[in-house]
């Protein structure tokens, strides 16, 4: 027994007492290449109250000291049905007894009808935890007999990439209602982590110790900065019908987070709460290496007939009068890019509940159905913008008329989010978005959690400070490996506006930094800006989805190196903070023994034009090295074609 608890404080950090670890409850897994280690008990802290407890190692380094599990529940019924006080039940997972522990691995590839790989491997080890509510006799009112069902589970997968864990309520003989006031989840840092902290969706990072944020609160993805150099984010996976989750930092434990849901839920068994992933890596790219993780956590595409979906760029038309739509339009097809929005206002003031999106507003003159017409006849699709007053009242009369016209998406705006029922809505509102073959870009703080791999109709999403706030370089650097670990970003690419802080080829790279398979280009811009600019032949010939994506170097906050494939050409953006650096790029992702033209689009503000953009072709072999001179605020970008 003196070696067992020996071995388990190797694992529990040395704050845990020993003499309340219950040796006996203590599972482990492993990730199948071995780097992470998660490692479960409970501790007793008197009769009838055995909390739950985690670790997590990754390559024999710890990244998660220790955390708590469980849920909050308030059931008063299901309470008094077993004859224990109200005041004593609000936390049902103190005195849960682990009676079974079941094991199994997966290790199987799928293609995605997109994304940032044409192939994804979903390689994992899990454990699932099996529990009953103390011991006794007799059924509840809810259903719940204590001698045959299990009160609750604890999934937890180790991935390669990650390890996830989340609560799983089986199914019982009448169905068990439960109301969930909040989470025990938490996770106890070592001390010294440094957090990348963001209050909102579209607000700006700010690094923070995990020390002295009072009742504050930041969003998911948080990324973190370790002591001994690991990088470490913590996400959530398939929030789909529960409450948004934040992290707050713990009022009694020291460098310790916790899981803060936006409100309670309401759930009836069987029920799976949503996933709690945490990410480890050496590399801080190598989290954006490892960013299929999400979609690994969500179930397959349930659309049957895919055929409608289909990634672009886009371009938005500000002026909603019919010939400036049309020459966006044309804009558009000159400009190899796929689809037209038409921004708030086409049919009245936006955030009026009696403005009716079926219509379009008098004072505009817009034939909607002729310009969908007009629209395919150059190759190009037709899209609108609904604010969610007019999506609640009226999305059922919405989605047959726009198909009928001919539209081909939809951007949500100004979504609520947060609680239980406007998360179920938004995502059921994309599931009626798929009946009618309409693509979806949900705007303002909704942010992913994987939902696209299960509905690959909802193409893009906001919850990102892009340029609609005009950030700094510094901020565009922290982005890859904080919000787009989540999933793809309408980050809203201008390149001639005039309050943009960043350099035009920092602003071009980001096509290919920046992942969206609705990728809005030359926001806030018109078709009267472009002069011929010889660097947007990059925005002109770069895709939106990819067969392959690799982030090659880079520092949270400093620079970014991310390459993409399609088919055998490679784009690559390379953006830096508001430092000047030098870069070196070796071609090693390139195919060996194959020679490539290289288009090259760097600052140089000698030029005499007015982006300052020069164009450099090259002729390289897979693995040389390119020299890459980034100035403040810069960036440089890259196209790699066949060399005949």
């Amino acid at each position: 027994m003196k070696k067992s608890i020996l071995l388990l404080l190797l694992v529990i950090p040395t704050l845990t007492k020993a003499q309340n670890v219950m040796t006996e409850t203590r599972r482990e897994l492993t990730s199948p290449d071995g780097a992470y280690r998660f490692t479960f008990y409970q501790r007793s802290f008197g009769e009838d109250n055995a909390r739950m407890y985690y670790t997590l190692i990754y390559k024999n380094r710890p990244v998660v000291e220790e955390g708590e599990l469980g849920v909050q529940i308030e059931n008063q019924l299901f309470e008094s049905a077993l004859g224990v006080p109200n005041d004593t039940c609000h936390f049902w997972c103190e005195n849960l007894k682990l009676t079974d522990t079941d094991h199994r691995k997966n290790d199987a590839t799928w293609k995605p009808v997109y994304g940032e790989r044409a192939e994804v491997r979903d390689c994992y080890n899990e454990m699932t935890l099996k529990f009953r509510k103390g011991e006794g006799q007799g059924m509840t009112e809810g259903g719940y007999d204590k001698r045959k069902n299990y009160f609750m589970n604890i999934i937890v997968r180790a991935y390669n990439e990650g390890v996830a864990f989340r609560y799983h309520f089986p199914e019982t003989t009448n169905g068990l209602f439960l109301h969930i006031t909040g989470e025990r989840t938490s996770f106890t840092m070592p001390e010294g982590t440094m957090a990348y902290y963001e209050r909102w969706a579209q607000g700006p990072y700010e690094l923070r110790p995990l020390s002295g944020w009072g009742k504050e609160e930041s969003e998911r993805p948080l990324t973190m900065k370790l002591p001994d150099g690991l990088t470490v984010a913590l996400l959530e996976a398939e929030m789909v019908d529960y409450a948004r989750g934040k992290f707050r930092l713990s009022a009694e434990k020291p460098s310790t987070l916790e899981t803060s849901l936006y409100s309670s839920v309401d759930i009836i068994s069987p029920y799976s709460t949503p996933w709690r992933v945490i990410m480890a890596a050496e590399r801080p790219v190598d989290l954006i290496n490892h960013n299929d993780l999400a979609l690994n956590l969500n179930t397959p595409c349930r659309i049957s007939d895919i055929s409608w979906i289909k990634p672009g760029k886009v371009f938005r038309s500000g002026d909603l009068k019919q010939e400036k739509v049309k020459a966006a339009i044309d804009f558009a097809a000159e400009r190899g890019i796929q689809y037209v929005h038409m921004d708030a206002g086409w049919y009245g003031p936006e955030m009026k509940m009696s403005s009716d999106a079926t219509t379009v507003s008098p004072d505009k003159d817009l034939d909607i159905s002729a310009l969908c017409k007009y629209a395919e006849s150059r190759g190009i699709g037709l899209m609108v913008y609904v604010n969610q007053r007019a999506l609640v009242q009226q999305l059922d009369s919405l989605l047959p008329l726009y198909k009928k016209w001919g539209l081909k998406g939809i951007k949500f705006g100004f979504v609520q989010i947060g609680n239980q029922h406007w998360s179920t809505w938004l995502h059921d509102a994309v599931r009626k978005c798929a009946e009618y073959e309409m693509m979806v870009d949900i705007h303002d703080e909704y942010r992913p959690t994987g939902f696209s791999r299960t509905y690959p109709n909802l193409m893009t999403q906001e919850g990102i400070r892009g340029n609609e706030e005009m950030p700094d370089a510094t901020h565009n650097t922290i982005l890859p490996y904080t919000r787009f670990l989540a999933g793809a970003g309408d980050y809203t690419l201008c390149y001639f506006n005039s309050r943009v802080k960043n350099t035009k080829a920092h602003q071009l790279a980001m096509a290919a930094v920046y992942y969206s398979p609705l990728q809005f280009m030359f926001w806030y811009d018109n078709p009267a800006m472009y002069k011929g600019e010889e660097e947007l032949e990059f925005w002109k010939a770069i895709p939106t989805v990819w067969d392959e994506s690799r982030a090659l170097d880079g520092e949270i906050g400093e620079y970014i190196v991310q390459a993409r494939r399609s088919g055998k050409e490679w784009f690559v953006g390379a953006m830096t903070n508001t430092e000047a650096r030098t870069i070196t790029l070796t071609t090693d992702f390139l195919k060996p023994g194959t020679k490539y033209i290289v288009n090259l689009y760097e600052d140089d503000d000698k030029l005499n034009t007015r982006t300052k953009v020069r164009t450099t072709h090259k002729k390289i072999k897979a693995g040389d090295k390119l020299t890459l001179k980034l100035k403040s605020s810069g960036g440089a970008a890259l196209h790699f074609t066949l060399a005949e």
